[in-house]
């Protein structure tokens, strides 16, 4: 059986059990859905972006970077549960490539990642949020969310490997929740201490929010530096290093695996 097909029944395998057990992802859709009417809608109002722009167009492609960073929680946990289960002991006995197994979670992932977003955009656009771009912007704002996404999918593999013995939602969340709002997601930087500006800029979540911000026509809340002068660039190059780190990481603690 070759790779490619053997990761594409493992992606049937992820998609069969939401489909039988569908509360996992309708939570992290509705949770994704919580925070942007959280930030939009009740604390919107407080809210002020440099330049006289509107917030809801400034949070929203923030709000669906987010949920691209925060689906590695996802990944990770379901990765430590075929662990701890033994299904990826029965993965390693079959007569398959170890990348298959990978590529099946990463496939049902994204799939995941698709769902997310879309419903993240009705609902943005249900509740006033708009888009001021050309169609060709747009699939590329869409395709470095899902860039983003796909990176973040071998870190949650690594992660949820490495922390097999227990704990990886509460490890996880450590990590993420952290990164993912000291970023220009929800605030623009140049509304924070310059220090904490600095910092936020070089976050790929700050990468990835500018670049569709700028690819969606909606305010950036910036005014000039390296963020705002290579977003796309940058949005491009971090999930490339972040996938060229973390693919060959997760890859070896799969092969090392014991029980």
């Amino acid at each position: 059986m070759t790779t490619l097909r053997a990761g594409w029944i493992i992606t049937l395998r992820g998609l069969s059990h939401w489909a039988r057990q569908p509360a996992v992802p309708i939570f992290g859709l509705l949770f994704s859905v919580m925070l942007l009417l959280v930030f939009g809608l009740l604390l919107g109002g407080a809210m002020e972006v440099p330049g006289d722009g509107d917030y809801l167009d400034y949070l929203l492609p923030g709000m669906l970077t987010l949920a691209m960073m925060f689906g590695v929680e996802a990944t990770a946990t379901a990765m430590t549960n075929d662990v701890k289960r033994g299904v990826t002991d029965r993965f390693r006995s079959m007569p398959i490539s170890a990348a298959a197994v990978s590529l099946g979670r990463a496939g049902a992932d994204m799939v995941n990642a698709v769902s997310e977003l879309g419903t993240l955009v009705v609902v943005g656009l249900l509740i006033g949020w708009r888009i001021d771009a050309s169609v060709g912007s747009a699939v590329l704002a869409v395709a470095l969310l899902l860039a983003l996404r796909f990176a973040m999918i071998w870190i949650g593999i690594f992660l949820g490997i490495a922390f097999r013995g227990g704990g990886t939602t509460s490890a996880v969340q450590v990590l993420v929740w952290p990164i993912g709002f000291l970023s220009a997601a929800v605030v623009p930087v140049e509304t924070m201490p310059d220090w904490l500006g600095a910092i936020s800029a070089w976050n790929p979540v700050s990468a990835t929010a500018t670049a569709v911000r700028e690819l969606l026509g909606n305010p950036s809340g910036l005014s000039g530096g390296l963020l705002d002068d290579h977003a796309v660039l940058l949005a491009i190059g971090w999930p490339a290093v972040i996938t060229a780190v973390f693919l060959p990481l997760s890859a070896r603690a799969y092969r090392r695996l014991r029980h």
